[in-house]
């Protein structure tokens, strides 16, 4: 029983030692309406949470219910524009110093891009 119990918490850990590291300062060209539009993603991990901001050309946007799990990442941002409120939500895969995200939420169809860790 106790080899059992061991090889499952070694396995766990094996699991949180590969999951991905985000922290840190990622760019991305974003695709727009009026053509690419370069975004910094400023990103803290904290285990399987995910904070930060968004700059663009909205300014400092908040990431808000940030998660990792694995080489998966998702959070959300909400934007204002006069009295409307639209959330939009990051969904991405890590590999090595990318991130492939798909973002949803607000108007028209769902846009991908990759940030690149800088």
């Amino acid at each position: 029983m106790r080899i059992l119990v061991l090889t499952a918490l070694l396995g766990a850990f094996a699991l949180v030692a590969s999951a991905a590291d985000v922290t840190g300062k990622w760019t991305a060209q974003v695709p727009g309406r009026n053509g690419n539009q370069e975004m910094t993603f400023n990103l803290k991990q904290d285990g399987g949470t995910v904070t930060g901001t968004i700059t663009g050309g909205r300014g400092d946007q908040t990431i808000s219910n940030g998660k990792v799990d694995g080489d998966n990442i998702s959070f959300d941002v909400e934007l204002t524009f006069g009295d409307n409120k639209i959330t939009q939500n990051y969904k991405g895969t890590v590999a090595g110093s990318e991130i492939k995200f798909t973002r949803g939420g607000g108007r028209g169809n769902p846009i991908e891009f990759t940030a690149k860790k800088q």
